[in-house]
């Protein structure tokens, strides 16, 4: 049986169990032969995945869901995939968790999160309902998940759509502060600004709206997706998805940004953020968004996020699947800056070891010949220079290309020239300022992505690349300089 072509809307809603177990089989087989999958990253086993959702550490173990529909790589009937793990980089996949099974989410459970609550993990997610004329209503729900990754949903909805907010009213975050539950929720208003809305509650069923989060006195575009808030190094930090965000608000040019504020503290008696930033991009890359976060038992803040866009096609829909999630990051705020890291644990994964170093020259240095691409760059280019790495370099030199500037402090991607190409109408390049001096990278390639960590994490800018071949050069060039570092080979998720 062949794969779906041409996705209906009836097709897309079809029930799960009405999807022949031949089509299961086909899309099953195709999916796993194809040349894309990845390594060390988390992606479906079939079908499509989006935002993470219930990011939590509950029974000795990390969870994790995301948003999945299985049949195809488009956006269908919704559930939450199940997946854990005791170390952050190697995960299990459990099984479906949340499917649309009642009233109040017949037509997709869509984004949430999750907290530990005693023996339980208390999760909170978007139920989507249409009704015969595919009117949309939104109903905030609850569930609970035991620890043998048991599912009972709580019958009645947490939080009903507000007066004055359209059906765009989803992805509630679920925090503990200050001995009270919070619930950030986002919306679009009636007259179709982005909102997002806070809740305040005692004891997880009764829910008191405080209004809409005060953080900016600027119009944040006509919907604000995902709400994350967590606190790291005496700050409070908003992570959000703001769509149709004017242009001179903030300059940005994937179809949907991820962005952040950072703010000296969240005064929930006034349901603002007191002194917060300028509003600026989570990622510097093509293609990061629905950023999940949060404060962990151990004292970390942690995130991770889909590694796609809404209304994008990718090269895998062909194989029937689309999507994956990024590496788990660490958060921390320096000097008023936001520090992403990837965890410590990804130093699991690394096996071989060779060491780099060497002069620099506009003359293209090979760092490394017919690499497998599953890997971690570490490089320190100690003078300040003007130069280019390139990873997926073929025997004419094209590839993903990184050009660097030490001197001025600009650094430029570029994914032209690396495979088949898609997202052509926003662009192939993205510029960002760096600071000055010498630069540090450290950079993991996974088969079809690539994530980058600019000096210590002060700027990541994520990739998805679809390389015709499976080896591939590194390259390294410049005016002058040295440069030292290491090469890792990394080995597949367990």
């Amino acid at each position: 049986m062949d794969l779906i072509k041409k996705w209906t809307t009836d097709l897309r809603y079809l029930p799960y169990q009405q999807w022949s177990d031949s089509y299961l089989e086909t899309l099953t087989t195709t999916v796993h032969q194809s040349k894309w999958r990845l390594n060390y990253h988390i992606q479906p086993i079939t079908g499509l995945l989006n935002d993470p959702n219930g990011f939590s550490y509950f029974n000795g173990k990390w969870h994790l869901f995301y948003q999945a529909y299985p049949m195809g790589p488009v956006h269908g009937l919704k559930s939450w995939y199940h997946v854990t793990s005791d170390n952050l980089v190697d995960w299990q996949n459990e099984d479906l968790a949340l499917v649309p099974d009642n009233s109040y989410d017949s037509h997709g459970v869509y984004s949430g999160s999750g907290i530990a609550i005693d023996d339980q993990l208390f999760l909170v997610y978007t139920g989507n309902v249409r009704d015969n004329q595919w009117q949309r209503s939104s109903y905030q729900m609850g569930a609970w998940l035991n620890q043998e990754n048991q599912i009972k949903k709580i019958e009645q909805p947490l939080i009903l759509q507000e007066p004055g907010y359209t059906d765009h009213f989803r992805d509630p975050q679920i925090f503990l502060y200050e001995e009270s539950y919070y619930i950030l929720l986002g919306a679009q208003d009636t007259d179709l600004n982005g909102k997002i809305l806070t809740y305040r509650s005692d004891d997880l069923m009764n829910w008191q709206l405080l209004g809409e989060l005060n953080f900016t006195d600027k119009e944040m575009g006509f919907m604000i997706e995902c709400p994350n808030l967590i606190f790291t190094d005496d700050h409070a930090v908003l992570l959000f998805c703001p769509q149709g965000i004017d242009h001179e608000q903030l300059n940005y040019q994937n179809i949907y940004p991820n962005t952040y504020v950072i703010a000296d503290a969240f005064d929930s008696e006034n349901n603002q953020l007191t002194n917060t930033s300028d509003l600026k991009n989570l990622d510097e890359g093509f293609d990061v968004y629905a950023t999940q976060a949060f404060n962990t038992p151990d004292g970390r803040a942690l995130s991770v996020s889909w590694v796609g866009l809404p209304e994008i096609s990718y090269p895998s829909d062909q194989d029937g699947w689309a999507h994956v999630l990024s590496m788990i990051k660490e958060i921390s705020v320096e000097n008023q800056q936001l520090v992403q890291k990837p965890v410590a644990e990804m130093k699991e994964l690394r096996l071989e070891n060779t060491p780099l170093a060497g002069s620099l020259s506009s003359k293209a240095v090979f760092l490394k010949k017919n690499v497998l691409s599953q890997y971690e760059l570490n490089l320190v280019i100690n003078e300040q220079t003007q130069g280019e790495l390139t990873l997926f370099a073929d025997e004419t030199g094209h590839g993903f290309t990184l050009l660097f500037d030490t001197q001025n402090g600009t650094m430029t991607i570029n994914r032209e020239k690396v495979g088949i190409p898609f997202a052509e109408e926003y662009g192939q390049e993205r510029s960002f300022t760096i600071d000055k001096g010498p630069l540090e990278l450290q950079i993991f390639v996974d088969t079809s992505l690539i994530e980058i960590f600019v000096n210590g994490g002060k700027q990541v800018a994520t990739a998805r690349v679809f390389p015709t071949q499976t080896t591939t050069d590194l390259l390294l060039s410049a005016k002058q300089g040295t440069f030292s570092g290491n090469f890792w080979t990394l080995r597949s998720m367990k």
